[in-house]
């Protein structure tokens, strides 16, 4: 799942020094005052307002600015969506952006405690709101991500080390983690969250594994079985945590951004509990540089529902006592190259499907991959594969 963070251009309350008469609708303060609060926070960014760069804001409505200061990022990124403004590189402006320091001060005071309440007292990723986050993102439509994404329908970064386009980058991305697992033909393989079945596919086609796969969404489970048919392949809509069975691998790619942080020690105590001894387990995920709870409220309403980002320290704290870290590699730069891939593949082939959607899921797209990969260009977010083992005797010397 690659999450996004748009964190780009508003600030709270009182670094706005906006009061409460400055506070009364919709549209919170006039225009002209907006303007210049926005001006002088992007100013030295390399961003302008109405230039001639293709990664300058083109301000198309009246109303942008102060809608942009009263609601954040939400209000940036529906703003994107129903044409208020234009920009020909989104992910150049998200980096320039960002890069000059406007993260943390994008979100305002009430997105935060918004956040912070519903989490504080809901499970917002419990077993009952699991498949959420696939019947809105994951089955929005299978041609709609088989013309974003290549052939392996990996949606999840590319390895780009020796790749030359984003296909290859997607294989090297399977084979890697197939390598860092040693897996070997007969082996049982347990895949948690195996969207459309690639990693499946590949480890059974090429070495001979027999691969369970989960996922929490009706149309990738559809396709993942069509394209694994003929393979030892099972494909299973189901939570991770009614699993049961013993494997000599588990792989997770791409879903851990999906479990929350009140389920981190469910999840790998689930692991655990389904690895064999000498079993071996990959985690590949997003990760953040922050161990702070929090969202972006336009990805999180758009995008991926309830979805939020382990640190570090989450992952290290949740699998303590249960399994042990063998090997931990960041590749976070070559999500860039990979969401980039994935707009080109988007605009090339949008006419063939634009009858079935809607300009505003075009638009929503393209900000996504736009603001994601200015991200993962300003190291914002990281991407990391981490091997566990349950500490058996004997040396691992992970590839790479």
């Amino acid at each position: 799942m690659p999450v996004p963070v748009s964190r780009l251009i508003a600030q709270t309350d009182m670094e706005f020094g906006m009061t409460s008469d400055t506070r009364i609708g919709p549209i919170a303060l006039p225009d002209t005052r907006a303007r210049r609060i926005i001006e002088n926070l992007i100013e030295g960014s390399g961003v302008t307002l109405n230039g001639s760069q293709p990664w300058d804001i083109r301000v198309l409505h009246p109303d942008f600015f102060s809608r942009v200061l009263h609601q954040g990022t939400l209000g940036l990124g529906e703003a994107y969506m129903q044409g208020w403004w234009e920009c020909e590189r989104i992910d150049e402006m998200a980096y320039r952006l960002l890069r000059h320091g406007l993260g943390e001060r994008a979100h305002t005071s009430s997105e935060r405690l918004l956040y912070r309440l519903q989490s504080g007292f809901f499970n917002l990723q419990s077993k009952a709101r699991a498949y959420i986050v696939g019947e809105a993102h994951y089955d929005l439509g299978n041609d709609l991500f088989e013309r974003m994404l290549d052939p392996t329908m990996c949606y999840s970064c590319g390895y780009w080390k020796q790749a030359k386009n984003l296909h290859e980058a997607q294989v090297a991305k399977l084979d890697l983690a197939a390598r860092k697992l040693n897996i070997e033909p007969g082996m049982k393989v347990l895949d948690i969250g195996c969207g459309w079945g690639s990693f499946a596919e590949h480890a059974a086609r090429h070495y001979g594994a027999e691969v369970t796969g989960i996922t929490i969404s009706k149309e990738q489970a559809s396709l993942a079985r069509q394209r694994c048919e003929g393979l030892p392949v099972e494909i299973l809509l189901e939570d991770y945590r009614d699993l049961e069975g013993r494997f000599d691998r588990i792989v997770s790619i791409g879903m851990f951004e999906h479990v929350g942080h009140r389920n981190y020690r469910t999840y790998f105590e689930t692991v655990e509990r389904l690895l064999d001894e000498r079993g071996l387990f990959m985690l590949h995920s997003i990760g953040s540089n922050s161990s702070e709870i929090s969202v972006d409220p336009w990805i999180n309403k758009y995008i991926f529902p309830n979805g939020v980002l382990p640190s570090i320290q989450h992952i290290a704290r949740a699998s303590e006592g249960r399994l042990l870290m063998e090997d931990w590699q960041n590749f976070g730069a070559d999500y860039d190259r990979t969401l980039m891939a994935w707009r080109d593949n988007f605009d090339a082939h949008w006419h063939e499907i634009a009858a079935n959607y809607n300009d505003k899921t075009r638009r929503m797209f393209r900000y996504y991959l736009g603001v994601c990969a200015g991200a993962f260009r300003d190291r914002d977010i990281q991407l990391w594969q981490i091997v566990f083992s349950k500490g058996h005797p004997g040396r691992y010397d992970a590839p790479r």
